[in-house]
């Protein structure tokens, strides 16, 4: 048995007076080696990466919206320039964009509904024989009408319809490991975005050697011609460990499709208000060195959102376990087969996944698409955390944000959590909230949006979750509470108000077109969408210094401009069309006071809302017209990728030139593309070969303009 003996110094024979200078001395020395330990340490928090966030910013501290940080990226000048996707800054990949097969292009985003739906061996390539197979599989399925030919209108319904998972399931994916997980599907260069090397300067703290890449889809293309891009910044990948305020990543959001900055962090503040696990925010003024170009030069005013993955899963469930999914698909839990493969691509998991969650996600997709309604009914809270969806639905339908499950099928992430096996459904990406997405319906119908039907189009989800009475009881209840509490217009209005002082100062030194934006919404003024509409102010100007080899950052004015003078600046990328993009939207104050007027008549039973078509992919702009109406009375075919791709397919399959497809020129014009695309003679095409042909031969302006006035900009480095 261990016994403590209380410890008692050593008696010693020197002298008291040698005792008294020795332990002096000693004193004396250890004081100083505790100054220089201390210094050390001082030393090492501002040069050891992360060392000083990690002791001194916890997550609040970080993620406090009454503080403007200061971030600095310095970056060599090689490393910035492999940052650049290869498909260079025409827009789609078309005429302008070097090196186009390989960068942010429509290759990158249509080849794969090419593979999904014509790869019948699942190999992962297409043979001559399965891609001649899949356009009279595409010419029967756009032949609504079977009269043999297809027109325009035909086309662009048919290419909506077709690339509408062409993020989604792709074949021949990296198999499941028996009984473990399966392989992550790589994410980080789906847009052509790669991972480069900095040093990030966070108020002061130094982390060297982080990880940036450019994020995004619309908020990438619509600030492609500007400095102020949407960032991820990895502190982690090669240092493991390494926080700031408790999180590994930063998501530097530029927010060009919001001029106040303001609808993400309300947003989500709403969803954590109202329970729902969802990302905190902060601001940020971003500043870029990059040697022998820029010195200290001041990109914009960003905001920090939360990364969702296993930190944030740790903090708002208690563990890091689970699966975790971005669905990017109108069809989510809809079924796709028994295989997981047929899954990954339209879940993109964000963790590993294993066999038996891939199950849950396979069980719920069939309890979906074929149960009767009392199974259905029966087995939901099986699989569907109800009282989360409702309060997550709640907050997503006042808010009416088209951009999301409602229509677009995308900006959500899915949890499963490890201990109830059942779903909790995370917002995402909420710049087009407080009803600021035109394409998706009038100002005026965002507005009254219906409560009890609110998505657009077919979303079986959706149709199937509000039909069981538990929900719609859980849903109405939530939708009352927060319509007495944290949808009260006047307290929106107000945080407005606070916000406002907080972000002026940084939007007035970034630009005074975007600091007159801003005021306009402050003060509850109506606006152009940002990026749609006007000219961009100083483009011919920045144009034609481009073009005689002028590039002076720190004095030209027009460097950090986005498209359109600033992120929401009023550049036209898609030029602009009355009902759809053009249209001005009501800032957050004015909207939230008609949407909560809306709502309270809704649920007295004083209105029913506004129910849209079907918008987005396949959908019109606008909103107007059935799903099952033909396009040229707004129905599938309107707003979607066949919007801009139709005109190339009519240009290229239409043989004769007489305005209409027949099936013999469809069938004829898909060899062409196979012997085109197939360079290497092999009979196969890969996915890489499918991107290239698809950049050369249906880049969406080319064969002429779209329709509707949806064109490219006049000069394309207004783009």
């Amino acid at each position: 048995m261990n016994t403590l003996v209380p410890f008692r110094a050593p008696t010693h024979s020197l002298s008291a007076g040698r005792g008294t200078r020795v332990r002096v001395l000693v004193a004396t020395l250890g004081g100083f080696f505790l100054l220089v330990l201390l210094g050390a340490a001082l030393a090492l928090q501002r040069t050891v990466p992360g060392a000083a966030a990690a002791a001194r910013l916890d997550g609040d501290g970080l993620f406090d919206l009454t503080n403007v940080w200061r971030i600095h990226l310095t970056f060599p000048r090689d490393q910035w320039q492999a940052m650049e996707p290869k498909g260079g800054r025409g827009p789609f990949g078309g005429p302008g964009a070097p090196g186009g097969a390989g960068g942010f292009n429509p290759g990158m985003l249509i080849a794969p509904a090419f593979l999904n739906q014509g790869d019948a061996n699942h190999d992962g390539k297409l043979s001559r024989e399965e891609f001649s197979a899949l356009g009279q599989k595409w010419f029967a399925a756009w032949d609504t009408n079977k009269s043999g030919k297809l027109d325009t209108g035909k086309i662009r319904a048919g290419c909506s319809a077709a690339l509408e998972s062409a993020g989604g399931n792709r074949p021949g994916g990296p198999g499941q490991v028996p009984g473990g997980p399966s392989p992550l599907v790589a994410r980080d260069n789906r847009n052509g975005f790669t991972y480069v090397h900095a040093d990030l300067d966070f108020e002061g703290w130094r982390f060297e050697n982080v990880s940036v890449r450019y994020k995004g889809n619309n908020t990438y293309m619509m600030s492609r011609n500007s400095l102020k891009r949407p960032l991820k910044v990895d502190l982690n990948r090669g240092f493991k460990g390494r926080r700031l305020g408790g999180v590994t990543t930063l998501n530097l959001h530029n927010n060009v499709n919001d001029p106040g900055g303001m609808n993400e962090p309300l947003s989500y503040r709403l969803f954590r208000d109202a329970g729902v696990p969802a990302g905190r925010t902060a601001y940020a003024q971003v500043y870029l060195t990059v040697a022998g170009q820029y010195t200290n030069h001041y990109v914009g005013v960003y905001s920090i959102v939360e990364n969702v993955d296993n930190n944030f899963t740790r903090s708002r469930f208690g563990t890091k376990r689970g699966a975790l999914f971005k669905p990017v698909t109108r069809h989510v839990f809809e079924d796709l087969g028994d295989n997981w493969s047929a899954y990954e691509q339209a879940y993109a998991p964000k963790t590993p996944v294993f066999d038996h969650e891939a199950k849950r996600v396979i069980e719920f997709s069939k309890l979906v698409s074929h149960a009767s309604d009392r199974e259905f009914a029966a087995r939901l809270e099986e699989f569907l955390d109800l009282d989360e969806f409702a309060r997550f639905m709640a907050v997503t339908v006042w808010l009416s944000n088209m951009d999301s499950i409602l229509s677009m099928g995308q900006n959500f992430y899915v949890y499963l959590h490890p201990k109830t096996q059942q779903f909790q459904f995370l917002p995402w990406d909420f710049d087009h909230s407080f009803g600021q997405f035109p394409i998706a319906g009038s100002a005026d119908e965002l507005e009254h949006l219906s409560i009890l039907r609110p998505w657009s189009g077919q979303v079986l989800l959706l149709e199937r979750v509000f039909k069981v009475e538990r929900f719609k009881r859980l849903y109405l209840a939530r939708m009352n509470e927060f319509s007495e509490t944290i949808f009260n217009p006047q307290r929106i209005q107000r945080q407005v108000d606070e916000l406002a002082p907080v972000l002026r100062p940084a939007v007035k030194e970034e630009s005074a077109q975007l600091l007159a934006r801003f005021d306009r919404m402050v003060a509850g003024e109506a606006i152009v969408p940002g990026g749609f509409g006007g000219p961009r102010p100083g483009a011919a100007r920045a144009a034609g210094n481009q073009r005689r080899g002028q590039n002076n950052p720190d004095t030209d004015e027009g460097a950090s401009e986005s498209p359109g003078g600033g992120p929401g600046g009023g550049g036209r990328p898609f030029g602009g069309s009355a009902g759809g993009f053009g249209q001005a939207m009501k800032p957050i104050k004015g909207f939230v006071a008609a949407r909560a007027q809306s709502v309270s008549d809704q649920l007295a039973g004083k209105a029913q809302g506004a129910v849209l078509a079907r918008s987005g992919p396949g959908g019109p702009p606008g909103g107007r017209g059935g799903p099952g109406e033909p396009p040229e009375r707004g129905g599938p075919g309107g707003f979607g990728p066949g919007m801009f791709l139709a005109q190339a397919f009519m240009s290229a399959l239409d043989a004769d030139k007489d305005g209409v497809v027949t099936e013999a020129e469809f069938s004829k014009g898909f060899l062409k593309w196979f012997d085109s695309w197939n360079t290497d003679h092999s009979g196969v095409l890969t996915e890489e070969q499918l991107r290239a042909g698809i950049n050369k031969d249906l880049s969406p302006f080319r064969g002429g303009p779209p329709p509707d006035g949806l064109g490219p900009p006049d000069d394309p480095d207004d783009f």
